[in-house]
């Protein structure tokens, strides 16, 4: 992946702090790229130091079918994975690699979607869970819009909550990737379908780059609030990661060293642990989001940051948050 400083990574790199904690990883990526690979023996690397029991993929537009019907392409990318899976479970990796997927379905079809929901289920009868349409998208030129490219305020299209609607009938769940700028959206979204479970991804996508630049408390405000009001919707689920992207204006892949994981637990803390405080630890669950978190810290890193921020839980909390809410949320 471009971005990424290998060496820079590796001199930070740190001993796991906890080594025989179970963790699930509820969202990572993999793909196969000319110019940039990230496959399962990639994470198998970055999690050798750690118990990494097994990990949901979330798409990412990697190997797409190059021909037939333009709505069934991303169908290529849960094939893509599948085979991946089953090569990890015949082999008895250590990490069950995409035990849980969750592919793309563009939304706006409205009722057209359920041949593309089907053909992913076909693909990957067992295994997956959910669909991620991407709604992040921000007035801004600085701030880029989502891979899948949505139009504004997406989330509040009635085609797109058309095709919402069913996933229920499927019994999949919502990954919800969007700014913080727009989780009202979310909100209204999420309170209307009662029924369908949404994953919001990346703690709602706090800003700090564009006309957030230098604006920390205010954003965490206005982010703060609009957590509130979505964590009294019983049908969210938080995923606590992402920080560690450009967009959250830390900067750290700036730094001529990176981060430690104390440094890293510091700066996150005061969301992540709003995170918990609102939803409680059994609808929260930490993420890596590699390898696009890779261009600020190591894996090893990153979970020593979780494991610290997190020791005054109890033995039950924190279980949750390291492994049972993603066993839970995606069935696996």
């Amino acid at each position: 992946m471009s971005g990424i400083r290998t060496d820079w990574l590796e001199s930070g790199e740190e001993e796991a702090l906890e080594p025989d904690l179970d963790i699930v990883d509820p969202h990572h990526h993999l793909w196969d790229y000319p110019e940039s690979r990230y496959l399962a023996e990639d994470l198998a690397h970055d999690g050798r130091k750690l118990s990494l029991v097994s990990s949901v993929f979330v798409e990412c537009g990697s190997k797409y079918r190059d021909s037939g019907p333009e709505a069934l392409r991303p169908v290529g990318e849960t094939e893509f994975v599948e085979a991946i899976a089953r090569e990890s479970e015949a082999a008895a990796a250590p990490t069950a690699v995409a035990a849980g997927i969750v592919g793309h379905a563009d939304l706006l079809l409205g009722d057209a979607v359920d041949a593309v929901l089907e053909a992913h289920l076909a693909a990957s009868p067992t295994r997956f869970r959910g669909i991620r349409h991407s709604a992040a998208w921000h007035p801004h030129p600085a701030i880029r819009e989502s891979h899948s490219k949505p139009p504004p305020h997406m989330l509040t299209l009635e085609k797109f909550r058309e095709g919402f609607r069913r996933l229920r009938h499927y019994d999949l769940s919502f990954d919800a990737w969007l700014f913080h700028s727009q989780l009202d959206e979310l909100q209204d979204l999420a309170r209307r379908n009662p029924e369908t479970r949404i994953i919001l991804n990346h703690v709602g996508g706090p800003l700090g780059i564009g006309p957030y630049t230098g604006k920390r408390d205010e954003v965490f405000d206005a982010w703060s609030g609009c957590i509130d009001r979505l964590a009294r919707c019983e049908n969210m689920v938080m995923k606590l990661g992402g920080l560690q992207m450009a967009i959250s204006g830390f900067r750290w892949h700036h730094r001529a060293h990176p981060p430690t994981s104390a440094e890293l637990a510091a700066a996150v803390a005061p969301y992540y642990q709003h995170c918990i405080e609102a939803f409680g630890p059994e609808r929260c669950m930490f993420e890596s989001n590699f390898p696009v978190d890779k261009v600020s810290c190591a894996y090893t890193v990153l979970w020593n940051a979780f494991a610290t921020l997190s020791r005054s839980y109890s033995e039950s909390e924190r279980a949750a948050l390291f492994a049972q809410t993603a066993i839970r949320v995606y069935r696996l």
